[in-house]
């Protein structure tokens, strides 16, 4: 659906993005990470036909956003940092403007208007006037005008900032419902938002792609040597249990806590695989897991892990 290759801009002789290149399948929710100034907005603008580029190609639907700029943004629902929205205005007639606006027919507007606000739960809000609404409701406005023209994808800036954890809760939903319809490109600096909204993180750091993967894959590929931590329940004798772990190199360090029904134990090692590991060791021995979790690596340690922020200089 998204295509992007070796896309470069730069302002004067500075770079903002350098040699780019990723791309989305439909469906897909992407989130595009980065430190501020890591150059995310700048190639969101260029997608949606906001900025030229200084060298490198992007495609949208099959469409080049630079040749066939208009085909392009027929495809595309935007919603940038700064929410475009007309606060005298009542929300229905807002999203009839940009049902104007976005060329869809006359005959179509009043049903897309209705199909929009309850697809972004603004039933009840119709008819109010958009500056008196809450921050969370104005974003939902936003959401809609970016949704009335049916576009296949969506590019979302900031979409959550500024509001209260409910309004994000809410929001972040929204955006996973509408997930399974279009393809999003999410910016965001809440990145436990985008942990639990995104099938796969893009970051950026100094204008360049830095981490490609699912937000699993970076924890598994970038926690390899750390130190892990894995919480175990099994029923089963304390030697059985002890012995299976002793025989795997990966272990360091094991504690055993006696519940009711089974054992507690916490397993403290290195390697991205300690967890499966731990697993299979218990089932080849016969004990019976009752779960089987693992503290790896969070997203905002992947992310401080790969940008400036979180490498000496």
């Amino acid at each position: 659906m998204i295509s992007v290759q070796g896309l470069t801009k730069y302002y004067d002789e500075r770079p903002a993005i350098v040699d780019v290149t990723f791309s989305v399948p439909r469906g897909q929710i992407l989130g595009f990470l980065g430190p501020n100034g890591a150059g995310k907005s700048t190639t969101m603008r260029i997608l949606t036909g906001y900025l030229g580029a200084t060298a490198g190609t992007a495609t949208v639907a099959g469409f080049d956003v630079f040749s066939q700029s208009r085909e392009v943004r027929r495809r595309i629902g935007y919603l940038p940092e700064l929410n475009p929205l007309y606060p005298e205005m009542r929300v229905d007639q807002h999203l009839s403007l940009a049902c104007r606006l976005r060329g869809v027919a006359p005959n179509r507007r009043r049903a897309r208007v209705d199909t929009v606000i309850d697809a972004c739960g603004l039933g009840s809000r119709r008819r109010d006037v958009i500056g008196r609404l809450s921050k969370g409701l104005r974003q939902r406005v936003g959401l809609a005008q970016a949704l009335v023209h049916e576009p296949d994808v969506l590019i979302l800036d900031e979409p959550t900032a500024g509001l209260d954890p409910r309004q994000t809760r809410e929001t972040r939903d929204l955006i996973r419902s509408l997930g399974r319809r279009h393809t999003i490109v999410l910016s965001s600096h809440v990145l436990s938002e985008v942990q639990a909204s995104c099938e796969r993180v893009v970051i950026l750091d100094q204008g360049r792609i830095v981490a490609d993967d699912t937000p699993a894959g970076l924890s598994r590929r970038l926690g390899e040597g750390r130190r892990q931590q894995v919480e175990v329940r099994v029923q089963g004798e304390r030697e059985a249990i002890e012995a299976c772990l002793a025989e795997l190199p990966a272990v360091n360090e094991v504690k055993l806590q006696a519940t009711q029904e089974d054992w507690l134990v916490l397993v403290n090692g290195s390697g991205a695989d300690l967890e499966d590991q731990v697993a299979r060791a218990f089932v080849g021995a016969g004990l019976k897991l009752r779960s089987l979790k693992s503290a790896s690596m969070s997203l905002e340690e992947v992310f401080l892990k790969v940008t400036r922020g979180g490498r000496r200089r």
